[in-house]
């Protein structure tokens, strides 16, 4: 642990739309589509326990908050070219936090099962981030969002998730909901003993209330967290299209 979370200052919430030019030139584009934010409160101690060095956890009104994140992504390809064929779209649940390393802040990622090997080794490979593959599915039927996860590889205890969501009427963003989900770049784990950074870049994100009916959290237990106590923070949006910028080491000179 590098820092005691309860003595840190919040800095000024995110912003909804990202900084001008955050991704001059993108490596990836891709849209997020149907995505829900399942967040809940945890203890930072927790969260840092699980963070190497140099990467800290971020807290909002004192807690730190973690993500359990289904979407579909659809249209992966590089710019200029026509989505990839097969891996180009897939359902996506991934595991999340907030973190800052230095002057950045960004999304820390637990864990992201999709149910392609090909994007999962890529992103193992290129951006250290820990991709898993399995049984994933993510629909939208009428008003009501269905996620679920069967973990095949790694093997991690056969880990599920599962998330049926009613999605209500828009709703304006506040601190709390910027702080969850207007991220502008990804921090993964250290190489070398510097941590690798990805700018991300995306519009504003069209919210929408949300009400779970069924949640099982088991990809939260199997980073290595409490399971999660209290009712969720949930919200959804239809989805926004996204720009990735290449990885970097931070602190090069």
């Amino acid at each position: 642990m590098t820092s005691d979370p309860s003595i840190w200052t919040p800095e000024p919430p995110a912003t909804a739309e990202p900084p001008s030019g955050a991704v001059p030139r993108a490596l990836m584009v891709q849209h997020w589509t149907d995505i829900v934010f399942c967040h809940w409160r945890y203890d930072p101690a927790d969260v840092q326990a699980l963070l190497p060095a140099g990467i800290e956890v971020d807290t909002f009104d004192g807690s730190a908050w973690v993500g359990l994140i289904p979407f579909h992504m659809d249209g992966l390809g590089v710019p200029g070219w026509a989505p990839l064929p097969y891996v180009g779209s897939f359902p996506e649940v991934n595991v999340r936090t907030y973190v800052r390393a230095g002057d950045r802040r960004g999304v820390w990622f637990m864990s992201l099962d999709i149910d392609r090997w090909l994007p999962a080794l890529v992103a193992r490979l290129g951006y250290r981030i820990p991709y898993c593959v399995g049984d994933v599915r993510h629909v939208r039927i009428g008003d009501r969002v269905l996620s679920s996860v069967d973990r095949r590889w790694p093997r991690v205890g056969g880990a599920t998730a599962a998330l049926s969501v009613a999605v209500g009427d828009p709703v304006a963003d506040d601190d709390l909901s910027r702080f969850l989900t207007a991220r502008w770049g990804l921090l993964a784990r250290p190489f070398r003993g510097r941590p690798v950074w990805a700018p991300v870049e995306h519009p504003a994100w069209p919210l929408r209330s949300a009400e779970a009916s069924a949640i099982d959290a088991g990809v939260v237990v199997a980073a290595g967290l409490p399971a999660p106590v209290g009712e969720p923070h949930l919200l959804y949006s239809s989805g926004v299209p996204v720009r990735i910028g290449t990885p970097r080491l931070l602190g090069a000179s």
